[in-house]
């Protein structure tokens, strides 16, 4: 007998801002550039890419290649998606070593 695996479809558990917000945070976080363009775009596939691509002012292929693996979008880029995305970017202030209390 066999198993049959389904293929895994990561914008079927981003079905909520909560649950978006809390996977992008968590990506954001591990501080790995390549991850985070993968997470957002899976976030823009979920929300229908040619609809963010319109919302940040972007072309569609534009999205893409700022979105994949190795490219370097512009903080201008970024923050044009994640505002198409209904996110905005915020500082918070992080625990250092050694930094007085």
């Amino acid at each position: 007998m066999s198993t049959q695996l389904l293929p895994f479809d990561l914008s079927a558990i981003l079905d909520s801002d909560e649950a978006v917000a809390e996977y992008v945070r968590q990506v954001l976080e591990d501080g790995d550039t390549d991850e985070m363009l993968r997470a957002v775009g899976h976030v823009a596939k979920a929300r229908g890419m040619a609809q963010v691509a319109r919302d940040a002012g972007l072309g569609r292929e534009s999205l893409y290649k700022a979105l994949r693996p190795g490219a370097q979008p512009k903080f201008e880029t970024m923050n044009r998606v994640f505002g198409a995305l209904g996110f905005r970017l915020s500082v918070e202030p992080v625990k250092r070593p050694g930094a007085a209390a």
